[in-house]
Parts: structure tokens; sequence; C-alpha cells
């Protein structure tokens, strides 16, 4: 059993709390189940997929939902009424729930289920005011306009500047 003793992080680091809470999430999420397995790819710059192993799973017995930054991916099987009789089941068609948690600004664009694999497509789209801008450096150009004040120490009280 993995465990990361945090308490030292605590006490030299302020406004950190909230990663320091999703690194022990993460550790006892992944320790709990290992079903369904997934892969995580990197598609291009900002983008990304999940495909999770969903065999035996039809795609209204999934589910996926994502709130504030939290993609939950949930399996829940229909049932049976046919009388089956295994003489081996190893394909495991049990219920399942798998939690991502996802980046500021990344978003679900797109699901599809084709093979037994359950695909998520994500891009991460930052807002204009966050991307990197250029600033341009004007040359030989005039200073810009000064608004003349009266000095702060000049001023009476009750009286304007004009």
């Amino acid at each position: 059993m993995r465990t990361i003793d945090l308490s030292p992080l605590y006490r030299s680091v302020v406004g950190f709390d909230r990663l320091a809470a999703m690194l022990d999430a993460a550790a006892t999420n992944e320790a709990a189940s290992g079903y369904p397995p997934y892969n995580i790819e990197r598609t291009a710059e900002n983008a990304y997929r999940i495909e999770i192993a969903v065999a035996g799973f039809k795609s209204d017995e999934l589910s996926i939902e994502v709130k504030e930054n939290l993609l939950t991916v949930t399996g829940r099987k229909t049932a049976n009424d046919e009388a089956k009789r295994y003489l081996h089941r190893g394909l495991a068609e049990r219920n399942f729930e798998r939690r991502f948690q996802l980046a500021d600004y990344v978003l679900v664009t797109d699901a599809a289920l084709a093979d037994g694999l359950l695909s998520v497509a994500l891009k991460r789209e930052l807002p204009e005011a966050l991307k990197p801008r250029t600033i341009q450096i004007q040359t030989n150009a005039a200073p810009a306009d000064i608004i003349d004040a009266a000095p702060v120490g000049n001023l009476i009280d009750g009286e304007k500047a004009a």
C-alpha cells in the first residue's frame, strides 16, 4: 500500500491545500479499483483521449457526466432475464464508476463506443484573456499624454483640483 504523508506540505505552504487534497484523493482512488482498465492518450498539444475498456456494455448502459472539473464515467448493466449456464465466466460485466480529475479549461468534446472501447475526447481551451499575447514596442513615438494634476499636498480640504 502506497501512502504519502503530506502534513509537512500543509505546514509550509499557504493556498495549496486544494492541490494536496487532490493528491490524497488520487492516491486513494487508484488503489481502490483497477476496473475497468483505461488509457489516457495525448492526441495533440491541447487535445487528449481517454479510452476505457467496456466490453459487454451497450451505449445505453453507460453514462458520462462532467461536474466541476470531475469527469465521471459510469456503467450499469441492465438485468438479464435469460437463464444462462456458463461453463467459465471470464468477462467482468460488473457495474463500475471511474472518475477523472480534469484540469481547468479542459472540456469534453466527444464520446464514442466502438469495439468494446469507450473513447472520450477532451480539449483544453484557454480563454483569450489567459493566452499569451505579444506587445508591440514602438520606437520614435511621443510619450503618452500626461494628465496634469495638482500635487496632493497643495490641496486644501474641500478644494477640488482644476
